[in-house]
């Protein structure tokens, strides 16, 4: 049962996640107050392949910043909860997504040492959907720190926003769909364990 429910109440957020890497991504409802990040989050779950209920109510009223860091939390928190031990999983993920003319890819690493590369975000308009670009950094920033991912996520090249970033979060979702796949009966490490 690969499953978490995770809350987060702060003078900033309050969030509630349910997420089931099994159960599949047909009925899927993601509500942030921001509608170009539920658009990420759903193409992420999708990709994924996982059950994801999520709803945040935040300070929009400041900006999106708070609310996309801390679903950024909340989606890593429940991720680590519902591998456990990550026996038989296949760890590591990869993928390379076309969106029009943008490319980007992410590969994954559920290693217990968090990390996050992201490189070419030059890419990308300085304000996209009304919202700085540096806030999906902090977002991806937040997954992989909370999940304990190995996380690198390359805009290769492309010259729409919108394009770049469904890109990336469609090959993140594809990546953590092959590395949460449990392929196999032992840890996927030489030194028998994962930190």
């Amino acid at each position: 049962m690969r499953k978490a429910v995770i809350k987060r109440d702060t003078l900033e957020t309050r969030i509630s996640l349910e997420l089931d890497l099994d159960q599949g991504a047909r009925e899927n409802r993601i509500e942030t107050g921001f509608g170009f990040a539920d658009h990420m989050l759903t193409l992420l779950s999708h990709w994924a392949d996982i059950h994801l209920k999520l709803e945040c109510q935040g300070d929009i009223q400041v900006d999106a910043h708070h609310s996309l860091e801390d679903v950024g939390i909340c989606l890593g928190q429940a991720l680590l909860q519902a591998l456990g031990d990550r026996r038989g999983i296949n760890r590591i993920g990869l993928a390379r997504v076309p969106m029009d003319e943008a490319m980007a890819e992410a590969v994954v690493d559920i290693s217990g040492r968090p990390y996050l590369v992201y490189q070419g975000d030059h890419l990308l308009s300085g304000i996209i959907a009304g919202q700085e670009k540096d806030l999906w950094r902090e977002f991806f920033k937040s997954l992989a720190f909370n999940a304990r991912l190995n996380l690198h996520i390359n805009f290769l090249y492309g010259s729409n926003s919108h394009h770049l970033l469904e890109s990336a979060f469609k090959a993140t979702g594809l990546g953590l769909r092959q590395a949460v796949f449990q392929g196999r009966a032992e840890i996927l490490s030489t030194k028998g364990s994962l930190d």
